[in-house]
């Protein structure tokens, strides 16, 4: 009988949060996290208020990529709610983070079995005062599990960016990732390819190291479409791991660049989708 306090508690918590958009893979080390907290950025960017959620309880990796400091936690209201950390001003404005790893320490490994991660990310997001958002960008874990499935049934997600490799296994993986959204009725609106290309630091030479055009079949199998290719870069990770991401650090680079086309893409997806007069999406 719990479910359904916990279930209008979300609600009321998001009732002023327009968008939510789920960031999802099927495995692990696609770059999942790095397109999230891009995309939030590049959302923000365009001048929309922003938030991101870190949905991955056992493995929280959002302070450290929006450059929050060690030790930092979210302010608690009435003894119940939290007040997210807000990082990284874009266009005036910080976005709104919220992330297990502001509730525990790097050396506290969270041993749950799924419920209670489950009950983890619910708590997370019905006790979080988001306020006014254009967007919320979930950073979901890898797989397609207890805490997915939670996430898909009980938040009102307005879609899903699926992140992949061009590699056969992590298309594999995708694939399982854009079924499960299907079923339960969310859209996909569209997939980013990560490590999509790599180019010679020393004589510029580009190779397709795990294979090319991989995005796009599975892109065309589901009838979506490729919101953007990131390439294989030393620069990206060491930008990540310093927490000041690439729209951040090089707002002018090409990689931002690229970031900014898959967010107006979601944008422009998601206006459409909202008009009356948009195409209707048929799951059989």
């Amino acid at each position: 009988m719990a479910e359904a306090p916990a279930q209008e508690a979300l609600q009321d918590t998001l009732s002023n949060v327009k968008h939510i958009i789920a960031v999802a893979s099927g495995k692990g080390g696609v770059g999942k996290s790095t397109t999230s907290v891009n995309l939030a950025l590049a959302l923000a960017k365009q001048g929309a208020k922003v938030g991101i959620v870190d949905a991955d309880i056992y493995g929280p990796s959002l302070p450290m990529m929006l450059g929050v400091a060690e030790g930092t936690r979210p302010e608690i209201v009435d003894q119940k709610y939290f007040i997210p950390v807000e990082a990284l001003g874009v266009s005036g404005q910080g976005i709104k983070s919220m992330s297990m790893g502001y509730l525990a320490t790097d050396q506290t490994p969270m041993v749950w079995r799924g419920p209670m991660a489950s009950g983890a990310l619910l708590q997370i997001l019905t006790q979080t005062l988001w306020g006014e958002l254009d967007y919320l960008v979930v950073d979901m874990p890898p797989g397609t599990g207890d805490i997915q499935l939670t996430l898909a049934q009980k938040a009102q997600l307005s879609g899903a960016v699926i992140v992949t490799t061009p590699q056969d296994i992590a298309l594999l993986d995708a694939r399982k990732a854009i079924e499960m959204f299907y079923k339960v009725n969310i859209p996909v609106l569209g997939i980013v390819e990560n490590m999509a290309v790599h180019s010679c630091s020393q004589c510029g030479h580009q190779e397709h190291i795990f294979g090319e055009g991989g995005g796009q079949k599975v892109a065309s199998e589901y009838q979506t479409e490729v919101l953007g290719s990131l390439p294989l870069s030393l620069d990206i990770r060491e930008q990540m791991d310093s927490g000041k991401p690439s729209v951040i650090s090089e707002p002018e680079g090409s990689v931002a660049t690229a970031y900014g086309q898959v967010a107006c893409k979601v944008i422009a997806l998601l206006a459409d989708k909202a008009s009356p007069g948009g195409p209707e999406i048929v799951i059989e």
